[in-house]
Parts: C-alpha cells; sequence; structure tokens
C-alpha cells in the first residue's frame, strides 16, 4: 500500500472487480480519451485470478481516497529502448473516476507509483503519453515532476481517427 496525503494507492481486492468492471462499460468514466472499443465481460476477474493484477511487467493498482473510497486506477508496464533489462522502462497510465477529477487526487497518484517503481525496479526513466489536447492531463502530470519532451504524431488509433499524443518522462533523482 502506497499512501499519500490524499490517497492511497493499493492491490485491487475482489470486491473492487464489479466496481472495475462497470467502469470499464461506462462511457462516463471512459472518456473520449480511453475509449479504444468495446470489449467482452468478464477480463477483470480473469485477470485478478491469474496474478492478483500485479507483476513485474505489468501491474494495476486501485487508488483511493484515505477513507476508502475507489476513485480510479491506475497501470504500468514495461517497455523497452534497445535490447537487453538495462534499457527497460516503465510506462503508466491513470483513468480517475469524473467525480473525483480535478481534486489533485491525479497529481498525487501518479507520483507515488512513479517513486514505487524507482524504488522497486533499477530503471533509470518512467514515462507516460497523453492526447495532445488532454490539458488537465499534461498539467497533473507536469504538477507531478514529468517533463514533457516531444509529440507523437498520429501515434494512437481512436474513436475512428489518429490522434497525435504527448510523451512525457520522469527520471530517477529528478
Amino acid at each position: 500500500m502506497l499512501r499519500g496525503e490524499k490517497i492511497i494507492l493499493r492491490p485491487f481486492k475482489r470486491e473492487d472487480l464489479d466496481t472495475l468492471e462497470a467502469w470499464s462499460h461506462d462511457p462516463h468514466f471512459v472518456g473520449e480519451f480511453n475509449n479504444f472499443g468495446m470489449h467482452g465481460y468478464g477480463n477483470m476477474e480473469r485477470d485478478f485470478d491469474e496474478d492478483g493484477m500485479i507483476s513485474n511487467r505489468l501491474g494495476r493498482l486501485a487508488a483511493t481516497t484515505l477513507d476508502g473510497t475507489l476513485i480510479g486506477r491506475l497501470s504500468y508496464h514495461t517497455t523497452s529502448h534497445g535490447p537487453g533489462e538495462g534499457n527497460r522502462v516503465y510506462m503508466i497510465g491513470i483513468g480517475l473516476h469524473p467525480d473525483h477529477q480535478g481534486k489533485g487526487y491525479g497529481v498525487e497518484a501518479q507520483r507515488l507509483l512513479t517513486d514505487y517503481l524507482f524504488a522497486t525496479f533499477p530503471i533509470i526513466r518512467v514515462e507516460t503519453i497523453t492526447d495532445i489536447t488532454n490539458r488537465p492531463e499534461q498539467r497533473a502530470l507536469e504538477k507531478a515532476g514529468f517533463t514533457r519532451e516531444a509529440v507523437l504524431r498520429k501515434a494512437q488509433w481512436r474513436n475512428g481517427d489518429w490522434h497525435d499524443q504527448v510523451l512525457y518522462s520522469k527520471l530517477r533523482g529528478e
């Protein structure tokens, strides 16, 4: 469990799975930046049964308020910028329920997850991307200590069109 001033990041519990499943099919939660098409039901339970949704290569964590209210989810997965383990980096992602956006939870969640990854794995870099039009997320990343690096032109297919993405990173020690 990772505790901040406003939120807690923790592994998902079985009792969270119904909410997660509902969110994954709720257009209000998915929003315009995470709509990658329809998918089946039951994936959350299968993933939970496999590894509790946490491994060294891929992980998903629950974001809750200090009183335990589930407000969103974070994820991380490995990617690489060359052969060999030394070139491994982590890519992170976040989804907060719209009722809990704009309260600083995303800033703290991304900071906590990044600190966890640096403390746990021998990596030098954590990355994330966001849509070029998603200014609130760009501001949150900058407040969390991430640096805007590049625009990835037409890097993501979503909602029937290609979208530019902005690459952000945070290096160990920043």
